[in-house]
């Protein structure tokens, strides 16, 4: 989905990827997918209540958070924590990492495979890496 897409194709394309992963497609989940999903894009909560009611939508903060933590409980979407400040919203669920602009507070995407990891330490017996966050912080230089 992109912002270029008419509303009425972003909602039924919010509706449609709502159902696929098992999330009930209420009026005010598909608001809150078309706005985080048109595309690839890092969200807080906050920025996505006041994108909905600058839109003129009446919903409210418990409800957003909400539909995030169902969305990214179900695999939709991502949440980060980078800052320790809030939490973010990825809309891109593919296996990537981030550069933080610590004065902006911006997330970028990094690939995979821009990145090479070497001397992994082995998990614990009986354990398995199930994934790695990395998060490079980003600040101008002096």
């Amino acid at each position: 989905m992109d912002t270029s897409t008419p509303p009425a194709t972003l909602e039924s394309s919010a509706e449609q990827r709502l159902s696929d992963c098992g999330i009930r497609p209420t009026a005010q989940r598909v608001r809150i997918a078309s706005l985080l999903l048109c595309r690839n894009q890092h969200l807080s909560a906050e920025q996505i209540l006041a994108s909905l009611r600058a839109e003129g939508a009446r919903v409210s903060k418990a409800t957003v958070y909400n539909t995030l933590n169902l969305f990214a409980g179900r695999g939709l979407i991502r949440q980060l924590s980078v800052d320790g400040t809030r939490a973010w919203f990825d809309s891109n669920v593919e296996a990537h990492y981030h550069f933080h602009d610590m004065t902006s507070g911006a997330l970028i995407d990094v690939p995979v495979s821009a990145v090479e990891f070497r001397n992994m330490p082995p998990p614990p017996p009986g354990m398995e890496v199930a994934g790695i966050d990395l998060v490079i912080r980003l600040r101008r230089k002096s």
